[in-house]
């Protein structure tokens, strides 16, 4: 068991009979009344982000987790097959515990999180910048890089990604994993 003074992002809870794992959080101390804890809790099982308040001192359920490196293997009717890249154990799991996974590419390494007392993955974190090749876009038209302008591009994985209007088909492009967003142009 733990208290509130122990609550820090990423930090994994048992709360309201789910597992939770703490998004944000503010220790808040008012000139009156008693001092609280805000936090953002993300559902480990249905995704969804809550938002809860806890009072300065009161006990937290922490649970005991464990990450690990799986390998993608590939897709199918089934869901998503991982290999662990130290026992070359295989699990499958569904498309909708990863987030973004249209940007998975076989071979990739992900990070998944397992409730080390279960055993239960419980979610699969991409790696923060992956690199693709723009496989179709709409050339850009000369002499328009005036303003900030974005087009749709389709990578090789088929997840449609926004891009500054210099790049073509054929590009390898930086792209951000947590909010799908374009970064730079990679230099071959």
């Amino acid at each position: 068991m733990a208290t509130t003074s122990d609550i820090r992002n990423g930090l994994c809870i048992r709360f309201n009979h789910d597992l939770y794992k703490v998004i944000e959080f503010l220790h808040v101390k008012p000139g009156k009344g008693n001092a609280f804890v805000r936090s953002k809790l993300k559902s480990l099982t249905t995704g969804k982000v809550l938002d809860n308040t806890f009072p300065a001192g009161s006990k937290i359920d922490d649970i005991r987790v464990e990450n690990r490196d799986y390998q993608y293997l590939y897709k199918d009717d089934t869901g998503l097959h991982f290999m662990n890249t130290e026992t070359f154990e295989q699990i499958n799991l569904p498309p909708a515990s990863v987030d973004n996974d249209d940007l998975l590419q076989e071979g990739a390494v992900v990070d998944i999180l397992f409730d080390a007392e279960e055993e239960l993955p419980l979610t699969v974190d991409l790696p923060q910048y992956i690199t693709m090749e723009i496989t179709y876009t709409e050339p850009g038209i000369k002499g328009d890089t005036a303003t900030n302008t974005l087009k749709p591009a389709t990578v090789e994985t088929g997840a449609e990604i926004r891009v500054p209007l210099f790049c073509d088909i054929g590009d390898k492009i930086k792209i951000s994993t947590a909010n799908r967003t374009y970064m730079e142009r990679v230099k071959e």
